[in-house]
């Protein structure tokens, strides 16, 4: 090989390798000034701007304390229409809905057989009656005759005995005749109160037995909530607390008072009853299902809403404003309640006037800076 040729492939190898490196040095070049940049960007503060509504003052507040309850809807009066005497049931007309009045007929027995019973015991006290009228006769006869020496005192006296057990039949008679004529006046079923048919549970031309269930009424102008209360939440439960109540599968709120509560607990599971009266009944239907509080007194404390408190670390804590910064603040949770409808909860370590942040805002860093905002809820 001549020797120009040698020299030239150096020079080229040369050449390619230096271009290589100064493409190398330029980009390493390129990603430190990314990164110096990214560093830089990383050690300017971030300040999060936050609305009005994101801070919450620690106050002092009269915290309502509410007790949780549930139950169903009861009519205060309701009755069972039932049938007095066995019979075939007619007249049966009215169904579930329907509005009665008290006393008014709804149905009735087939009379038939209690008709001919009430005749036979009339007829009997008749008969008793003419024994009773024979043997008086006889008494007042045997009287004159003994006043007169024509008969002994011994004859006198059986008259008597028999006068006094005929007397005894006819009232015995007349009584029979009273029993029929009750079973009589029991075959119309009459409604017991002023309300609404609520069940019908037997149907014209069926046979019913003595005591059978006939109708249900219910009275919808007044209605109360069953509640069901354990034995240790009973204790703080007086009539004439407040109660504020929502019906299932409704928005609607309803309010009253704690009307009774019963005297004994429920054999069993030990809880107790507690009957809430309704300030209003419209709309409302007996076998709703109803839940709420009732506010069994009332304490003051220094509180934040419940929604600030924060549990993603082993003790609780909240997420305050300090020097324009976020701090965590660690505090010891007191007792429950609520103040203007909203969940309070009482909290030491923590000073009045405090700027809380809003459990809506998140978990932030402690030290994120913030923007100082005016006004606070």
């Amino acid at each position: 090989m001549k020797p120009w040729i040698k020299w030239t492939s150096a020079a080229l190898a040369v050449a390619v390798l230096a271009g290589v490196g100064l493409r190398l040095a330029a980009s390493n070049k390129a990603k430190k000034t990314t990164l110096e940049a990214q560093q830089a960007a990383l050690q300017v503060p971030v300040r999060l701007e936050l609305a009005p509504g994101d801070l919450i003052q620690a106050r002092t507040l009269d915290l309502t304390r509410n007790l949780p309850v549930s139950g169903p809807i009861k009519a205060v009066n309701s009755a069972f229409v039932k049938a007095r005497v066995a019979g075939e049931l007619q007249g049966l007309t009215v169904r579930e809905g329907d509005r009665v009045q008290a006393g008014q007929v709804l149905a009735r027995v087939d009379a038939t057989e209690y008709q001919a019973r009430t005749r036979q015991a009339q007829q009997q006290a008749e008969s008793a009656k003419a024994q009773v009228d024979i043997a008086r006769r006889s008494f007042d006869n045997n009287r004159k005759l003994v006043d007169q020496g024509f008969i002994s005192q011994t004859a006198l006296e059986s008259s008597s005995a028999s006068l006094a057990a005929a007397e005894a039949s006819y009232r015995a008679a007349m009584a029979a005749a009273d029993i029929a004529r009750k079973s009589l006046d029991d075959t119309v079923l009459r409604a017991p109160i002023t309300g609404q048919v609520a069940q019908r549970l037997a149907q014209p031309g069926e046979r019913v037995a003595i005591d059978a269930r006939v109708l249900e009424v219910v009275d919808l102008n007044r209605l109360e909530v069953e509640a069901s209360l354990a034995a240790a939440d009973s204790i703080g439960v007086q009539v004439g607390q407040a109660v504020r109540l929502n019906v299932e599968g409704s928005n609607r709120s309803l309010t009253g008072k704690v009307a009774r509560i019963n005297p004994s607990a429920v054999a069993g599971s030990r809880s107790v009853l507690a009957y809430l009266n309704l300030d209003t009944t419209e709309g409302l239907r007996q076998g709703l299902f109803a839940q709420g509080s009732i506010a069994v007194g009332v304490s003051r404390a220094l509180a934040v809403p419940v929604s600030t408190i924060r549990t993603d670390k082993p003790l609780p804590y909240v997420q305050w404003v300090q020097d324009n910064k976020v701090a965590h603040q660690t505090v010891t949770l007191g007792e429950r309640g609520e103040a203007d409808g909203v969940p309070m909860v009482a909290v030491t370590g923590l000073a009045e006037g405090s700027q809380v942040l809003s459990g809506a805002v998140g978990a932030l860093r402690a030290g994120t800076a913030i923007k100082t905002v005016a006004g606070s809820n």
